[in-house]
């Protein structure tokens, strides 16, 4: 009997198991929480819970201010922050173009009525 010699190899096959694997690898790292820490939190009998208010401020490159999806005015969220229990949480999105002063008379607003809990949502840059 005659043995054939390969004059190429098929990598067709290859190359779509390749892809599937490619395809799972991109699919499941998506679910991957990034940064996180794997912990188990201890139990207790009497502890208080309490439930901390979060809010969302944006500010986008024209200045304008929106307050939980809302366009409002400085007098408005002054009125807004007047209202707001001081451990609340606030979360400041303002577009890398807005101008400081617009950031800063958001800030000064909520300096006023003392609330400690703001936070500028930045983009991580890797």
């Amino acid at each position: 009997m005659e043995e054939k010699e390969f004059d190429y190899i098929n990598v067709i096959p290859l190359v779509d198991i390749m892809l599937v694997l490619l395809t799972i690898v991109l699919v499941t790292a998506t679910f991957i929480v990034q940064g996180s820490i794997p912990i188990r939190l201890p139990s207790a009998k009497h502890a208080e819970v309490k439930n901390i208010k979060s809010f969302q401020i944006v500010i986008n490159e024209k200045g304008n201010i929106f307050f939980e999806g809302r366009e409002i005015g400085l007098k408005e969220l002054d009125e807004i922050a007047k209202n707001i229990d001081k451990d609340s949480q606030i979360s400041i999105f303002a577009d890398k173009s807005a101008k400081v002063q617009d950031l800063v008379a958001v800030l000064d607003i909520l300096k006023k009525y003392e609330i400690k809990k703001a936070v500028i949502k930045t983009e991580l840059i890797r």
